[in-house]
This record gives C-alpha cells, sequence and structure tokens, in this order.
C-alpha cells in the first residue's frame, strides 16, 4: 500500500497568533489546495494548481474538494473517565465532584471497563475532530495503561496520566505522596514517548493533595525534565476559599502550585477563571499554560474567564481550549468556541471566528509545547487534520447561501457546527473516522 497521499480540499491553516499580529497575517488559506502526506507527516501543502503535478501513479488522492481542511483540534483539559456520568444535573464544582465524579471514577478499578469507556472517550472524540487530548486518568494505574493502549493502538498523539489524590476523596480513590509517585513513574517510563504518547504528572488540584504529595509531584516533574503536569486552578470561589484554609502559609492557590515547583514549561492549569495580575504574572513569567474550559465553567456556575485579558494584557499566557468533559457539554471544539465566544461577549470583548480557530489548532499546539510536531499543515509536521463540511444541516446550508467571507463561514460553523460537521478526521495521515461511511478505525 502507497505511503504517500494527496488531500484536496479548502485548506485553513495557521502561522501566527491573531491576538498578536493582525487577523490576516495569522493563516494561510488555499481555496482549492493540496496536501502532499508521505509516511504521515505533511511534505508538501498550496494551491492545488501549484502542486498538481507532484501527483503520480504512487500516491493515493482523497478528494474533499468543498470540504474545510484543519489541522485536528486540541483539547487542553479534558477527563477521560467522566465520560459515563457528562451532564451531570444541578450542583457546584465540589458538590458535583462528590455526587457524581467519585463515584464513577471508583468504577474504573476494573480494567475491562476502564478500557470500554477508554474506546468511547477517543471515538467520539475522533467524530468531534480532535486529534490531540491532555487527559485525566483516574488514581488508578490500569486506568491509564488502558486509555495508552487504546490511544497507541489507534495512533493518536495523546498525553495522560494518573490522578494523586492523598486526602479529601473516598478511601477508594486515596493514594498515597510515595504510591503517587511510585506509581507514576512506572507509567512514565512505560509510556512517556513511546510512538505518539506523552505522560501527565496529574496531582488533581490542591485540596485533594497534601503538601507532601505535592512536593513527590515536583520531584517527578523535575525528575523527567520533557514530561507534563496539569491540575486544575482558580476554577470556583469556593474551591479557592477552600485552598486558602488548607495551605494558610501560602498567599494565593497559585502561589501553592509555585511553592512545590509545579508551574513552569509544559504545565497546564485548567480553568483560571478567578485570577489577579499576580496569578497571571506568574503563570507568563514561567511559561506556563491556561486551559479555557467555557462549557464546564458554565455549567458548573464557576465564573467567566476572561481570555482577551490572559492573551493581551498585562501578563500575556499560554492558552489552549479544553472542554473539561464531564463538566463540560460537548467534545467538539466548535460548540467549545461557541460558548467562548459567548463569554466573552459578557465580558465586552470580541473573539473573532478567526482567534477561534487558532486556539482550536495551533493555540492548543503552542500552549503544550507540541507545535513543532501538531495544529497546523505544515510541511514536516504530523498528518492530524480533519475535513469539516461547512453545509452539515439543512439550516447552516440555507444560512451558508448569505455567507460573503471566508470569516463569516467560519463564524457561522463555530456557532451552529457540532460533530455533524465531520466529514473526516485523519490521523497520522490514515483516516481514523468517515461520516459518511460510518467507518472508525478498529473501534
Amino acid at each position: 500500500m502507497s505511503t504517500k497521499k494527496g488531500v484536496r480540499g479548502s485548506i485553513l491553516t495557521f502561522v501566527a497568533d491573531p491576538f498578536v499580529v493582525d487577523s490576516d497575517k495569522s493563516y494561510r488559506y488555499y481555496e482549492d489546495g493540496l496536501v502532499l502526506l508521505a509516511d504521515g507527516k505533511i511534505d508538501k501543502v498550496g494551491p492545488y494548481q501549484d502542486l498538481d503535478r507532484l501527483l503520480n501513479d504512487d500516491f493515493e488522492v482523497l478528494d474533499y474538494s468543498g470540504y474545510l481542511i484543519t489541522a485536528g483540534c486540541i483539547d487542553t483539559h479534558v477527563h477521560y473517565p467522566q465520560t459515563p456520568m457528562i451532564a451531570g444535573y444541578g450542583e457546584h464544582l465540589l458538590e458535583w465532584l462528590n455526587e457524581y465524579t467519585f463515584p464513577t471514577e471508583l468504577k474504573l478499578k476494573d480494567k475491562a471497563f476502564a478500557t470500554s469507556v477508554a474506546k468511547m472517550f477517543l471515538k467520539t472524540t475522533l467524530k468531534a475532530g480532535t486529534t490531540t487530548s491532555v487527559v485525566y486518568g483516574t488514581v488508578f494505574k490500569d486506568s491509564v495503561d488502558a486509555f495508552f493502549e487504546e490511544s497507541e493502538r489507534l495512533g493518536t498523539r495523546m498525553l495522560c496520566g494518573k490522578v494523586w489524590m492523598d486526602r479529601n476523596a473516598p478511601d477508594g480513590l486515596l493514594d498515597t505522596p510515595q504510591s503517587a509517585y511510585d506509581d507514576s513513574k512506572e507509567l512514565i517510563e512505560r509510556w512517556h514517548n513511546n510512538g505518539r504518547q506523552k505522560y501527565v504528572v496529574t496531582p488533581r488540584f490542591a485540596p485533594s493533595c497534601t503538601g507532601e504529595q505535592l512536593q513527590k509531584a515536583g520531584e517527578l516533574y523535575r525528575e523527567y525534565p520533557d514530561v507534563y503536569i496539569q491540575t486544575h486552578l482558580c476554577e470556583n470561589t469556593g474551591e479557592i476559599d477552600w485552598v486558602k484554609e488548607l495551605f494558610p502559609e501560602q498567599k494565593s492557590y497559585t502561589d501553592v502550585y509555585d511553592h512545590y515547583g509545579l508551574v513552569g514549561e509544559r504545565a497546564v492549569f485548567g480553568h483560571c477563571v478567578h485570577f489577579n495580575d499576580d496569578d497571571f504574572k506568574t503563570l507568563s513569567e514561567k511559561k506556563a499554560a491556561i486551559s479555557h474550559c467555557p462549557t464546564s465553567n458554565l455549567f458548573l456556575g464557576s465564573g467567566l474567564f476572561d481570555l482577551e485579558r490572559s492573551k493581551t494584557g498585562k501578563y500575556p499566557c499560554l492558552v489552549g481550549l479544553g472542554t473539561d468533559i464531564g463538566a463540560g457539554t460537548s467534545f467538539c471544539q466548535l460548540q467549545t468556541l461557541n460558548e467562548a465566544y459567548k463569554v466573552s461577549e459578557l465580558l465586552d470583548h470580541k473573539m473573532t471566528a478567526i482567534k477561534g480557530y487558532y486556539l482550536a489548532t495551533l493555540g492548543g499546539a503552542e500552549s503544550i509545547y507540541l507545535d513543532d510536531k501538531i495544529g497546523s499543515i505544515t510541511e514536516g509536521k504530523e498528518a492530524d487534520m480533519v475535513a469539516w463540511d461547512l453545509h452539515s444541516t439543512e439550516l447552516i446550508k440555507y444560512r451558508m447561501s448569505f455567507s460573503k467571507s471566508l470569516e463569516e463561514n467560519l463564524f457561522t460553523q463555530l456557532v451552529m457546527g457540532d460533530d455533524r460537521s465531520v466529514r473526516a478526521t485523519m490521523v497520522n495521515g490514515e483516516v481514523v473516522y468517515d461520516r459518511d461511511s460510518g467507518f472508525y478505525k478498529e473501534l
């Protein structure tokens, strides 16, 4: 079978941050474009009329003319074990954890069940056009093995880690500082940089971890200089007050993590809704990232994240987009951007479609230090791509008939689109999901 492929369609890819440069200088758009792939990597990209002469019998050509081709979406904060409990009714964060999250995560002690959840999570993720996610497992090692085994089989580039909790959770979900360190070290040795998999040291959040445990997490983060850190930060005002009670010696929630050496490159902090200048300064100076999770923040009533301030304020930060399933309400980044736009409106800012699509692709890749590999359709990068149907419903098709520009087209999709808009998803140059045929790779 040929390892060379051509993918034809309208191509949108980002080359710079539209929060920083003029919007029209942040992307490249080829109305009739062609991507040439070789061995799962992007070899060339440009107008079809400039590259079609390179096609020959060695190429398999996938023709998505009339569809929009982008890099695969990147989800920078999501809990795969919470897939079975999405849409849990009626609680704020701390009550919601006890009512829904912890009982569900206890079930993933059974590896067979964890595998079934991982399969559904990955299937739904690919159907939504997301090709890379930064994922929370559970406290159980087997839940992480189950996830990585399924990701490895699909060839997806995923980041995942075992959750650390040594207090303020049910007994069956508690570990210890040393067992969390030992289990995570074992998983790092088995999975980090194994193919396309990356490992994330994952203290759930400060209230579930003693200072001793956060100290051990920091040790592991320093011991393996290219592993990742993920946790939650300033999501909910009740949570922030609780952290003050648990860590009275630290001046802020952010300072707790900084004190234990958990703020730095490849560290991803979910939410960051209730931030002040000191918080932004710490993350900005130490080059850590924020994951903006608007559907979750709205669903749990946590608050409104100031995207514009985080990107263009006094202390600009790296920012990606997170679905935060299962407090989040959609796997699809179009729907996540739909809510992000509304939050920005409530804060009297304007999140353009160009900024939104950047956040979902190259912005996400930059925030997790993988923009040399994914996030744009650029020569030498891994060929994770999505073909979007811009006329996926009768109403969208009708609305598009009145559209007058690329940005209007994109904004219509951002507001009205969902997983039905995904015509096909490619991972490492291979189609893993095709809507029209109902095909999923080995799922």
